[in-house]
């Protein structure tokens, strides 16, 4: 087994996800757990961080580069947004050291668009973009990353030009648990398939409304009541219309003029977004947002100089 060279740390909200990478960033060793920011700040930053290092063997020197919600205003150390238009060096450059840590941890920096008509933020998806810099290097590109905050971002030459949030899977999250459509998914699985046929019509429909599915919504608790609709396939059609909704809105958002999309994602979400963007007649060039994220946390600590850089 390799040495580790540095452990990378991907901190959400309510998750946690930790590689060791040796110094051509392969992993060593990986943990992950429910230890998000919500958790950290009640046990700690450090000491949440601690324990999952030992348990996977680190030393007790090991340099660690962390992105995500521990650089927040509510994290251990706020890492202040770079604003866009930003290039990924702008970005990686900004990381700064977290207090007491009893060992050298640098936080990455978000993305903030503070256009007066269109403030937005990102925190951990930047960290994917560093990872994906050949995929938009050269030309002007439309990258969407989903999510529970979807992003979706225009790139140019390698350049972040700006970018815009969909609340996607917070919005299928409140819909189904917290609305009158509840009772038609009646605790239902969150995710359809992606070869499901009515997950595809609802986003067709969507995708032809233009991303207008106020009554579509409320159609699925109609068709509850009246032509027996089971709650897999209204969970099917909620999936199918908010997706569709958000993709025929990013596109007239960005006036994209290419029928190519980057998409960042993983497992069933990835799927998802896969067929619905082809059922909007795009391109898709996929990347895996894990394999992303940890790319772009080791290519940080290239620029620290924790590890040689390529020639």
């Amino acid at each position: 087994m390799s040495e580790a060279a540095l452990a990378a740390v991907d901190w959400g909200t309510s998750s946690f996800r930790l590689w060791l990478l040796d110094a051509k960033g392969a992993v060593v060793a990986e943990r992950r757990g429910p230890d998000g920011m919500l958790v950290a700040g009640t046990e700690g930053f450090s000491a949440i961080l601690e324990r999952y290092l030992a348990d996977a063997g680190a030393p007790a020197d090991l340099r660690v580069i962390v992105c995500g919600m521990a650089g927040a205003r509510q994290g251990w150390v706020e890492a202040p947004y770079v604003s866009v238009p930003a290039g990924v060096d702008a970005i990686l450059a900004g990381a700064v050291a977290a207090p007491a840590a009893g060992r050298d941890v640098r936080i990455l920096p978000g993305l903030a668009q503070r256009q007066a008509d269109a403030p937005d933020v990102m925190r951990g998806e930047e960290t994917q973009l560093a990872g994906i810099l050949p995929l938009f290097s050269q030309g002007n590109h439309l990258i969407c990353m989903p999510g529970t905050h979807s992003k979706w971002v225009e790139a140019e030459d390698g350049v972040i030009e700006s970018f815009r949030t969909w609340l996607t899977g917070e919005l299928f999250s409140l819909m189904s648990t917290h609305s009158i459509l509840r009772h038609s998914l009646d605790g239902a699985p969150g995710a359809a398939a992606h070869d499901d046929p009515v997950f595809a019509n609802a986003c067709g429909r969507a995708l032809e409304d233009g991303g207008d599915v106020g009554s579509g919504l409320f159609r699925i608790r109609a068709a509850t009541l009246l032509q027996d609709l089971q709650p897999a396939d209204a969970a099917a059609t909620l999936s199918g219309l908010l997706i569709g909704a958000e993709i025929a809105s990013a596109r007239r958002v960005f006036q994209a003029s290419s029928q190519q999309v980057v998409l960042v994602a993983s497992g069933a979400l990835g799927l998802l977004y896969a067929t619905a963007l082809k059922l909007a007649g795009c391109t898709v060039i996929q990347a895996d947002a894990e394999e992303a994220v940890r790319t772009g946390l080791f290519e940080a600590a290239k620029r620290l100089g924790w590890v040689e850089r390529a020639a």
